[in-house]
């Protein structure tokens, strides 16, 4: 029996890159500036959500099927509005687009929210047109070959257990890795998929486009 995960698909407000096509989801989330960007990309979004400072005109002047305004004085970024709000009304996996490049600290407060979705039993999935990020907390993942892309893991959490790669320019069995010391940087496919295994913590797969 296949287990059909509700995918969520947050629009936030980094970079702007185009969504591709053939990626299904359930459910749209536009953040703040995200409602340009979904606009501009012919996305209808079901709840726009954030504090709307970086858009040019009120958000009721692009339209959504609701809308959920915040103070600009909060602890969440509207990123993380949107995720948590996924999260509790059953989206298990959520894909963010235009969450990389733009300022340094959103996007690490992006790759925060991505390990904030993996400690709660969720998947989470970052794309731009030169990266693609996800998260991983076990078992076992299959990932085909990206032509033209190197593979990294790092650790989200203190440290990743018992980690095997197969089917890599480097392998490895039983490894162990921290979030102290990058010694999962740019690796790559040696054959059509490589397979990671771990048996404990958060791990980031970042693939990225190589010049």
């Amino acid at each position: 029996m296949i287990i059909h995960m509700k995918k969520c698909l947050i629009i936030s407000g980094g970079d702007y890159c185009q969504f591709p096509n053939e990626i299904e989801y359930d459910y749209v989330i536009a953040c703040d500036k995200g409602l340009e960007y979904a606009a501009n990309m012919n996305i209808v979004p079901d709840l726009a959500i954030g504090d709307f400072d970086s858009i040019s005109t009120k958000p009721e002047s692009y339209y959504a099927d609701k809308t959920i305004t915040f103070p600009s004085r909060k602890d969440d970024s509207d990123t993380m509005l949107a995720v948590k709000y996924a999260l509790d009304h059953g989206y298990s996996h959520i894909i963010i687009c235009c969450a990389l490049g733009g300022r340094m600290d959103h996007t690490i407060a992006n790759i925060q929210t991505m390990a904030y979705i993996a400690s709660h039993n969720g998947c989470c999935e970052i794309l731009s047109d030169n990266e693609h990020l996800i998260t991983f907390s076990g078992p076992s993942i299959s990932l085909p070959r990206k032509i033209g892309f190197s593979l990294s893991l790092f650790a989200l959490s203190d440290q990743v257990s018992n980690v095997c790669i197969s089917g890599a320019g480097y392998n490895v069995e039983d490894a162990t890795i921290t979030n102290t010391f990058p010694i999962g940087l740019s690796n790559y496919w040696d054959e059509e998929e490589v397979v990671i295994k771990i048996t404990e913590g958060i791990l980031l797969i970042v693939m990225s486009r190589i010049p």
